[in-house]
């Protein structure tokens, strides 16, 4: 790892610039809304102005329904930075969530006839 003259990047010659997550958000860890790793975002405004590089790159990638997951690994930041950068979103109103039902979708008896079935196919 190297530092410019001017000591202000941080440089590793394979990973590229390295600067701390929680710069990022100004060292706020919790969202202002709940996310889990299965919630679905999805951009409904525009961009404004005065957004920061990592909430137009999260808002670029939310142009279809992504998962707060997929998220975090195109942006490559941990989940806890990630979930703070879409709540910000999210109060802003350029992104909707919508939280997976907790429910289970099928009962376990179903499941299993239909695995029987595609087994004998």
């Amino acid at each position: 790892m190297t530092m410019s003259a001017d000591d202000e990047v941080w440089l590793d010659e394979e990973a590229g610039p390295l600067i701390r997550p929680y710069t990022v958000n100004e060292g706020r860890t919790r969202p202002s809304v709940h996310l889990d790793l299965l919630s679905l975002v999805i951009a409904i405004g525009r961009p404004a102005p005065d957004m920061e590089p990592e909430h137009l790159k999260v808002l670029d990638l939310c142009r279809t329904p992504i998962s707060v997951a997929e998220v975090a690994a195109h942006i490559r930041l941990p989940v806890a930075v990630t979930k703070v950068l879409l709540a910000d979103l999210v109060d802003r109103g350029a992104i909707a969530t919508r939280v997976p039902d907790p429910r289970p979708a099928a009962d376990h008896h179903l499941l299993e006839k239909l695995l029987d079935g595609l087994q004998r196919i």
